[in-house]
């Protein structure tokens, strides 16, 4: 925990609980505005369930605004059903007048804690970013995931797509309310050391930019055979920055290679946020090309920074904050030769860039935090 809070407090005064597999930045950001909205009125309270995660290598994170709780902190992989149930019984326990939000809303022993909460009193909602779209569907599938929503009284979704699919999965007449996907676009300034375009770097000396881990589903292979066509036809080629780490990155290195794009292209594995957001400090645009993506935090974080997005129509991102030609391009994911041209588009064309970039710092206050705690205050006012 981050701060001690005397039982009796506990007792009195209401709870706002918030769940997550592991606390990253972004999940910090939402407790903390939440603590900000509510002030006094209540007492937020932060539960992850591990203290390491096997996809993301973030640094787990607290905050002063909220007292954060590791059921499992020696635990790095799922543990059975039975154990997360009696560990949440207890957490439970020390805050008996609370309301809580619970992500992973598919997993066994979430379903099985949101009804034993749900049966002691508790208003619960769940918290997500998935859709419709994310992967072929199954009715058997489908049906299924709708008897575990059962148990909740209402949702935070991520833009259109995601509520609808919150919908679709028979949340019915429930509330179901956006945004759940957000970042403190005043953390992300702060790390990164510099004004956000159009101030910073100038506008030649910029670089694209893509953060995603090295896997199938970001489609970064293709990104590599784009900017392989963009340098062969750019006035003034710009560099590539890779942000991230996974199973591909010898075969992207290899193909980067094989390309001749090796020397322009610099790979520089996981990269914390602070980090992140200095590099995002000088770049031109972001590059998120994702054959399959629920959201995309990183876009918010580029808008942040007041920088234009070329992402993919898979992106539930582009849905809430990127419009086509205003503040950046939407590419389908199979289509180098559309990125290449809108990396083209606003490598060399100083005007576009500057428009897109004015854009861009207008619309991330879409994606900033205060719309995370609104959220939840419209659910549990």
């Amino acid at each position: 925990m981050t701060r001690a809070v005397p039982h009796s407090d506990r007792v009195s005064k209401r709870s706002l609980v918030f769940l997550w597999k592991i606390f990253g930045p972004m999940h910090a950001d939402r407790c903390d505005a939440v603590a900000r909205l509510y002030g006094p009125k209540a007492h937020v309270a932060g539960l992850e369930l591990l203290s390491r995660s096997e996809v993301y290598a973030w640094d787990s994170e607290a905050r002063a605004s909220f007292d954060k709780t590791t059921l499992f902190p020696q635990a790095a992989k799922r543990l059975g059903v039975l154990k997360h149930l009696r560990e949440i019984a207890r957490f439970r326990a020390r805050h008996p007048n609370s309301d809580w939000f619970m992500c992973h809303y598919e997993r066994p022993e979430m379903l099985l804690a949101a009804w034993y909460l749900r049966l002691r009193g508790h208003r619960v909602f769940t918290m997500g970013c998935s859709k419709f779209d994310d992967l072929p569907r199954k009715v058997w599938r489908e049906w299924t995931k709708s008897l575990y929503l059962r148990p909740y009284h209402g949702a935070i979704g991520s833009g259109i797509r995601s509520v609808g699919y919150f919908r679709f999965l028979g949340l019915g007449k429930r509330p179901v309310v956006g945004e759940h996907n957000t970042v403190s676009l005043a953390r992300i300034r702060a790390l990164s050391n510099t004004a956000p375009a159009l101030g910073g770097l100038p506008f030649a000396e910029r670089h694209f930019t893509i953060v995603a881990r090295l896997v199938p589903k970001k489609n970064l292979a293709m990104a590599l055979r784009a900017y392989a066509q963009y340098r062969a036809s750019a006035v003034s080629p710009r560099p590539l920055h890779l942000c991230g780490s996974g199973s591909l990155e010898a075969e992207l290195r290899a193909l980067a290679q094989s390309l001749g794009i090796d020397t322009h292209v610099t790979f520089h594995g996981f990269v914390q946020t602070a980090d992140v957001a200095k590099i995002l400090g000088s770049t031109l645009a972001l590059l998120l090309p994702s054959v399959e993506e629920q959201f995309g935090n990183v876009v918010i974080e580029a808008q942040a920074m007041g920088l234009p997005v070329i992402l993919s129509d898979s992106c539930g991102a582009r849905d809430l904050l990127v419009r086509i030609g205003v503040n950046g391009f939407v590419i389908e994911p199979d289509n180098p030769a559309g990125l290449a041209w809108c990396m083209s588009r606003m490598s060399d064309d100083e005007q576009t860039w500057t428009s897109m970039a004015t854009a861009a710092a207008q619309s991330a206050e879409g994606g900033d935090v205060a719309k995370f705690a609104e959220a939840a205050r419209e659910l549990a006012p």
